[in-house]
């Protein structure tokens, strides 16, 4: 086979996945809306994938890593992190309605854990946690705290969890009906599962931690607290980065691209929080 038609086939394989993922029972939608930062972007859901079971499956997930934590004695209920996390928490969760009315029916858990661990997270439907690694390491004041959390909270709100299920689903139904179609061997499809990889589940990935930080600036500013705290937040990460990552920054890459997005976007939402810290 010539290497001309070798690419026009290898084209085909991407074009028959980027077709499969848009019509393997995706609908677009928009999970919440723009904010002042401008948050706009369609995202592609499986319509089979209802939030309601997506929920109900991290739920399930979630519980299960607290009664874990409760039986070693490390669930946090009462020390002062535990409850500087639950006010903060509480203030941007009252801020989520503002980009999503149903936000304020979900059935929201804030929850500490005693951990070296520099992580936090806000799984679907609201759930929250926090490791003590986190706050105690990096000596992260209340404003620090609410850009870790508004950032999460940025990311249930959006369903990222959901969309990346839906697109992983899509991408599995297509490579499979690709390879029943045109006869791919082992090495083609593995080609077109990087291609698929690099052309366009990373880029959203990307897309989805600027979503997150966009979101989450707004939220924490409308709460009340100084959004260039985010700034001070991503440059301790970026320090602490420095030989063996932690797990936060695995899944969050403080970068300079971050860190200019997240200046330019300050004064969008700095008339929100001179509104919400007056007394």
């Amino acid at each position: 086979m010539s290497k001309g038609s070798d690419f026009m086939r290898k084209g085909l394989v991407v074009s028959l996945l980027s077709a499969g993922i848009l019509l393997a029972g995706c609908q677009a939608v928009n999970t919440t809306s723009g904010g002042s930062v401008g948050v706009e972007r369609k995202q592609y859901m499986f319509s089979m994938l209802s939030p309601d079971e997506v929920n109900k499956m991290y739920a399930q997930s979630y519980q299960q890593t607290l009664g874990e934590a409760s039986s070693k004695g490390l669930l946090d209920k009462s020390s002062a992190d535990a409850r500087r996390v639950q006010a903060i928490a509480n203030r941007l969760i009252a801020q989520a309605p503002k980009f999503r009315p149903d936000a304020a029916q979900w059935n929201w858990e804030v929850n500490v854990i005693k951990s070296d661990e520099l992580n936090a997270n806000c799984g679907p439907g609201g759930k929250i946690i926090v490791y003590t690694g986190l706050i105690d390491q990096l000596n992260l004041n209340d404003a620090e705290i609410a850009a870790v959390v508004g950032h999460e909270i940025a990311h249930a709100l959006r369903e990222h969890s959901r969309e990346a299920m839906s697109k992983a689903y899509g991408v599995q139904m297509a490579r499979s009906g690709a390879g029943a179609l045109l006869g791919l061997g082992q090495d083609s499809m593995a080609l077109a599962d990087t291609v698929v990889n690099y052309a366009m589940t990373l880029p959203n990935s990307r897309a989805n931690e600027n979503e997150a930080d966009l979101i989450g600036l707004e939220l924490s500013a409308r709460a009340g607290y100084d959004p260039n705290a985010a700034i001070t937040l991503w440059n301790k990460m970026s320090k602490a980065s420095e030989g063996a990552p932690p797990e936060f920054m695995s899944t969050h890459p403080a970068s300079a691209s971050r860190i200019a997005s997240l200046q330019a976007a300050i004064p969008k939402v700095m008339p929100l929080y001179q509104a919400a810290a007056k007394p």
